[in-house]
């Protein structure tokens, strides 16, 4: 029998009526002939609330504990879930993380999967049971405790499932109904894409792209698990949403699949660095060491050489989330003062924004760039750093030309049909 994997996020379970809305989605895959495993995640608004009920708690509260509390909300959707799939006639039960089980590592609130074993699921399969309805987000411990997997956990549960069990495919529901060439809310422009490659979800996610979890992209294209992207509020089929796929199945890909942006974004810059081997180590060793997420590096020859010294400079530019500039510029002034590297001054800009262009076609296309430029000069638009990768164009730009980057660049990619 094939065996599906469906996702609900908290959306479209977020109470009664979505959760049977949900069963009813099942119940046709059912019907179609799939055995299906179901990955929940808590209903809307709930993890958040468990959340505040143990940081109301306990200040410095037990991780384990956490988990134990947290994971809640996912089991009672698991149980809701099952229980209208048996009013609808439908052999279905629900299972949490240690029943299946979904062994993990020990790191709570943020465990990484190490097995899931088939027997069980397998073994209710086989009694004639047609739905297993997953509590995602969760797993155990080697030591027996209840982990929850961290950000994205329940996306993740679910490609998981898919890699484990063999499914055909891994069909995630969500409030949109795909993965679009760039955000609607920006550009009316935007189109669904039909299918879209690993290599491009990963980077788009990794930029910003809301849909899906960078996590979970990964976890699919290692195990070559085929991801569809879906809305739990509209009638479906088949060629219903966005399929994540592995680029082999495309048959001929835009050279620009996706235009994402970045709103968080600062920019900090070390004037006259000395310039000497291990220095660009020294600093970003340093910024990593204080748990700053260092993104775009840039490095030229600095513009405030002293004639009267000899010695070669260098500017550090880079680009970081706005929320970590005070850590940073703490994590940099007290490596300067032990003396790991010396500069003149640290110039901070937190009124930048990243957008970026990705498309597997780069890789056999030439002007991509140039062509990128000429939207963004078009619209006077002034580009502050630039990086770019096999399929990935990334410009820093000031904040308040983000929205107009966005549409110029769409518009420039989107009059070139593939």
């Amino acid at each position: 029998m094939p065996l599906l994997v469906m996702k609900f996020g908290g959306t479209s379970v977020a109470d009664l009526s979505r959760i049977e809305n949900a069963a009813k989605k099942v119940q046709a895959e059912v019907e179609r002939g799939y055995d299906v495993i179901v990955i929940v995640s808590a209903m809307s608004g709930k993890t958040n609330e468990l959340v505040g009920w143990v940081e109301t708690t306990s200040k410095l509260y037990d991780a384990r504990e956490y988990d134990a509390v947290v994971a809640s909300g996912e089991n009672v959707t698991a149980g809701l879930m099952a229980l209208r799939l048996q009013e609808m006639g439908v052999p279905a039960r629900s299972w949490q993380g240690w029943q299946v089980p979904i062994n993990t590592t020990s790191a709570h609130s943020s465990a990484r999967f190490v097995s899931i074993p088939r027997e069980h699921l397998d073994a209710k399969f086989a009694e004639g049971f047609k739905v297993a309805v997953v509590a995602g987000f969760q797993g155990v411990s080697p030591e027996g405790r209840i982990t929850t997997l961290g950000r994205g956990g329940s996306d993740t549960t679910a490609v998981a499932f898919a890699a484990a069990f063999g499914a055909e495919r891994c069909d995630i529901y969500t409030d949109v109904d795909g993965v679009y060439t760039t955000d609607p809310r920006i550009s009316p422009k935007a189109r669904k894409l039909p299918k879209i490659a690993f290599e491009e979800m990963l980077e788009l996610a990794s930029l910003g792209a809301k849909v899906l979890q960078t996590r979970s992209v990964e976890l699919a294209m290692r195990y070559k698990v085929r991801l569809r992207v879906l809305s739990s509020f509209e009638d479906t089929d088949e060629n219903s949403g966005t399929l994540v796929c592995d680029e082999d199945e495309i048959m001929e890909s835009k050279v620009v699949s996706g235009v994402a942006y970045s709103r968080d974004e600062a920019k900090m810059t070390l004037l006259k660095v000395e310039d000497r081997p291990g220095v660009a180590a020294a600093i970003f060793g340093s910024l990593a060491d204080a748990g700053v997420n260092v993104d775009m590096i840039v490095q030229n020859i600095s513009e405030q050489d002293d004639p009267t010294d000899k010695r070669a400079h260098t500017d550090m530019t880079f680009s970081l989330p706005t929320n970590q500039v005070d850590r940073a510029k703490k994590a940099i002034d007290e490596a300067a003062a032990a003396g790991k590297f010396v500069f003149t001054s640290l110039v901070t800009d937190t009124d930048v924004a990243k957008v970026s262009v990705v498309g597997i076609g780069m890789r056999s296309q030439v002007g991509v760039a140039a062509k990128m430029f000429a939207a963004l000069a078009a619209e006077n638009v002034n580009i502050k750093v630039i990086t770019t990768s096999e399929i990935k164009i990334s410009v820093l730009i000031d904040r308040k030309y983000m929205e107009l980057a966005v549409q110029a660049m769409h518009d420039t990619f989107e009059r070139e049909k593939a």
